[in-house]
């Protein structure tokens, strides 16, 4: 029989070591043990330490000391994604385009998963938007609009997938989106098909809602 030994990626000291050992109930070492187990200068630990916070990965507390966190891949998108939207506002719509393609990928998987509770949430978060564009003065339901598309794909335990949704959501806020009206007729019309997916996946019908779905990103593309 070949034993093969286990081969790990090209990753920092300390990622590696956050990956490979188990936390003690009082968080990691500190960067001096650390440095002594690992063979790496502090200054070197330090640094990697602070790419791991931008990652998302610990997080760092006075007289608590540094924990790991519940792996999440949205925070090294938003940074990447970030930095693409400063270099060029253009890269929105192409990071929409991945946004809308994994979403219709995902579509099934997703809304077979979710529970009871999740649809009446759904629905709850479309009477919100349809009060909020019936008030005086009109509003935009922004967070209804994340949230609602969110929950959809909740469920589906997968980090990558969410991570990507997430960091959309965030992109979509930093370019102003969230205020941007595009007038009362093209927010209803939007909210209507909002309302068709709910209503197909509420009563099982998942392909007329996967239908709703890739309607309502084609109006997206033509928003005034």
């Amino acid at each position: 029989m070949i034993v093969r030994e286990r081969s790990f990626p090209d990753i920092s000291e300390f990622l590696r070591y956050l990956a490979t050992h188990d936390e003690v109930e009082n968080g990691l070492p500190s960067l001096k043990n650390l440095s002594a187990e690992l063979g790496v200068s502090v200054a070197s630990l330090r640094e990697q330490l602070e790419v791991a916070r931008a990652l998302g990965l610990v997080e760092v507390k006075p007289r608590l000391g540094t924990k790991r966190k519940e792996y999440s891949f949205a925070p090294a998108v938003r940074q990447s994604l970030g930095y693409a939207l400063a270099l060029n506002n253009e890269h929105f719509r192409k990071y929409s385009e991945l946004r809308n393609h994994v979403e219709a990928a995902f579509w099934n998987e997703a809304v077979e998963k979710l529970t009871a509770e999740d649809k009446s949430e759904l629905r709850t978060l479309i009477a919100r938007a349809f009060e909020k564009l019936g008030g005086s003065p009109i509003r935009v339901p922004h967070e209804e609009h994340r949230s609602l598309h969110l929950l959809i794909y909740s469920r589906l335990e997968n980090p990558f997938v969410t991570g990507i949704l997430e960091a959309y959501w965030d992109a979509y806020e930093s370019v102003g989106l969230n205020v941007f009206t595009g007038g009362y007729e093209y927010l209803q019309e939007v909210w209507q098909y909002h309302r068709k997916m709910v209503d197909a996946i509420c009563e099982g019908n998942f392909e007329e809602g996967y239908r709703a779905l890739i309607a309502h990103t084609d109006l997206l593309y033509h928003r005034p």
